[in-house]
């Protein structure tokens, strides 16, 4: 069978059992993993087995990560330190500047904490910060999405950015230095949308259903400071990055230099699955010693982020399964022959490429994750992403960038900016639609503009040069 008719049953397969029969994403992922296989070349008692294997090789990469990050974030919510770094951007820009401060809160939350909790965390704030100004209601609740939405689909840890970089082989501190480089202006320009459509079409802020402000702890209820706040979020970043900074810096030296010594230590702590259990750890130390939480209160609270982050483990490992299937299906020199691509030329229709199919996997079926991790496999098996004229990176952003592009009804997040929101379904597409599209082309211009004139490689400047 032609590897591009290979290609086309296993999408078909993906997005029919997603959008049509309603199939969790991880069992779509896997059936359609499984008929590709079935489909593709290769011995016939290895057509189940490679499906395993590869779901199984995808797993050992990310398990560890995914789950500490969504304990990182639990405690992060229960233990009161998401709401002192809130408190902190609006303390440091203060109420005139309250969209900034969301977006900013947003965006920083967002690296270590799903975006749908981050959203619950915020909206409160947003409504009681109306209630105190009587105005920019669209602005405050948009802002959040302009800064959550970004890190969520650019910055790993978050599950996406993390698979994306896993796939296309880009070391993870590049893409967490890159993936904030990007998404600052990014950012930038949906904050400035938000203050546009709020002008252009106020909103009244309306009741919705259990609605629970925003308010101080109890007198007699300790919060952790600022800098302890931050600790899980900034430490595991700091650790990554210097395992970057001294990779790129070892290239090249001496045996036996002092950088070429360094640089063994270096990959031990900057490892991820370690930076990632030592934040855990921190993070969980905060929740006992300011929630005086006993063992089984604390039992349960990380019981309870490690099922929520399982259900993200088993899907982004069945999306890795469906990505070696592709691979197995030889479905990239297809491709490459049918867009007329040759290796040597120019690469960046290749971006465009990687966020299109990323854009109409997410309007397909609705989950950005979905559409990082399927169009990241099919990129995968197209190209050899070390072979680039430049940095994987760039290809890994575009396929983030791409996920934003297309969020309508049939996306979760969606329903949550409109319930929890309180805007009805017209207003939604008319700011959550708009403004997930800007920042995902948005995202994508300024990707393009880095990989032509900073293509970081080897030839090129270094990524380690990016870290401050």
């Amino acid at each position: 069978m032609h590897p591009l008719l290979i290609l086309l049953i296993g999408l078909a397969i993906v997005v029919g059992a997603i959008v049509v029969v309603r199939l969790n994403a991880f069992l779509a992922l896997v059936g359609a993993a499984l008929v590709v296989s079935v489909l593709a070349p290769g011995p016939v008692d290895q057509k189940v087995v490679r499906v395993a294997e590869a779901l199984g090789a995808t797993a050992g990469n990310i398990a560890i990560v995914i789950a500490m990050a969504a304990v990182v974030g639990q405690c992060m919510m229960e233990s009161g330190a998401a709401d002192r770094i809130v408190r902190a951007f609006l303390g440091l820009l203060g109420e005139r500047r309250a969209g900034a401060a969301l977006a900013g809160s947003g965006f920083v939350l967002s690296i270590p904490v799903f975006f749908d909790t981050v959203f619950y965390l915020l909206v409160p704030l947003a409504r009681s910060l109306f209630r105190r100004t009587g105005r920019n209601y669209l602005k405050y609740v948009m802002a959040i999405c302009a800064g959550g939405a970004v890190t969520h689909t650019l910055v790993p840890p978050t599950p996406g950015p993390l698979v994306i970089a896993d796939t296309l082989k880009v070391d993870l501190g590049t893409m967490i230095v890159m993936g904030i480089l990007v998404g600052l202006p990014t950012a930038a320009v949906g904050l400035a949308f938000c203050t546009w459509m709020d002008r252009r079409m106020p909103v009244p802020m309306r009741p919705t259903p259990g609605e629970e402000e925003m308010t101080e702890p109890p007198p007699t209820q300790a919060e952790p400071g600022l800098l302890l706040s931050l600790l899980p979020i900034v430490l595991p970043v700091l650790l990554i990055s210097f395992q970057t900074v001294v990779s790129r810096l070892a290239q090249g030296a001496p045996e036996g230099s002092a950088i070429a010594s360094l640089r063994p230590w270096a990959t031990l702590v900057g490892n991820a699955n370690l930076a990632l259990m030592v934040s855990a750890a921190i993070a969980l130390l905060i929740y006992v010693r300011y929630r005086r939480a006993d063992r089984a209160r604390t039992a349960r609270m990380v019981e309870g982020a490690l099922m929520s982050g399982g259900i993200i483990v088993l899907i982004t490992a069945a999306g890795g399964a469906f990505g070696a299937m592709l691979r197995a299906a030889e479905i990239g020199p297809a491709i490459q022959g049918l867009a007329g691509y040759q290796a040597g030329g120019s690469d960046l229709p290749l971006l465009f490429l990687a966020f299109f199919v990323s854009s109409l996997l997410k309007f397909a079926q609705g989950s950005s994750t979905v559409a990082m991790i399927t169009t990241a496999g099919m990129m995968a098996a197209m190209i050899d992403p070390g072979a680039l004229s430049f940095h994987a990176v760039y290809l890994a952003i575009a396929i983030g960038a791409g996920s934003l592009v297309g969020s309508w009804m049939n996306d979760s997040g969606f329903w949550i900016y409109s319930r929890m929101g309180g805007l009805t379904e017209v207003e939604s597409l008319r700011t959550w639609t708009i403004l997930l599209a800007i920042l995902g082309c948005t995202a994508m211009l300024v990707n393009v503009l880095l990989a032509a004139l900073l293509p970081l490689t080897r030839g090129g400047p270094s990524a380690a040069a990016l870290v401050p």
